[in-house]
Parts: C-alpha cells; sequence; structure tokens
C-alpha cells in the first residue's frame, strides 16, 4: 500500500524525497500517513480537497481487492 501511495504522490510534489509514508496496520484497518514538505501539501490536497479526495478514492479500492480498510491522513 506504501509504494501505490508513493506512486501517486511522487509526480505531484516539488520535492520527492521530502516524502514520508508511515503505515500502520491495525487487524482489518490499514492507516497511512502521508508527510510532505509544507510547500508542496496544497499540490496534494487540491482545490476543494479534489486531489486528497481522489488520492483516498484510489486507495479505498486497492484496499477492498485484500479485503482490508485503509485511511489516509496527509500530515503537513
Amino acid at each position: 500500500m506504501k509504494e501505490l501511495l508513493s506512486t501517486i504522490v511522487r509526480p505531484l510534489v516539488s520535492d520527492p524525497d521530502a516524502i514520508s509514508i508511515n503505515q500502520i496496520d491495525q487487524g482489518y484497518t490499514i492507516v497511512l500517513e502521508l508527510q510532505v514538505a509544507p510547500e508542496d501539501m496544497g499540490k496534494v490536497i487540491g482545490k476543494q480537497g479534489r486531489r486528497a479526495q481522489a488520492i483516498r478514492s484510489i486507495m479505498k479500492a486497492k484496499a477492498t481487492l485484500t479485503g482490508k480498510r485503509v485511511i489516509v491522513d496527509i500530515i503537513g
């Protein structure tokens, strides 16, 4: 799951080396904490949160295939 999230976010940011993804497995649920550089927060979230919602939708679709639930937290 971390690899997919990284693949999605890397082209969006100006500093790909500043991306940090922490995966926390809580049984049925996977929590992905995405941390990017402060200047890239707007790029990842998008206008009215549309990019963030799209990222979450893709991750939920992937998690459904594995029978799990995923939560994506974007941390500045």
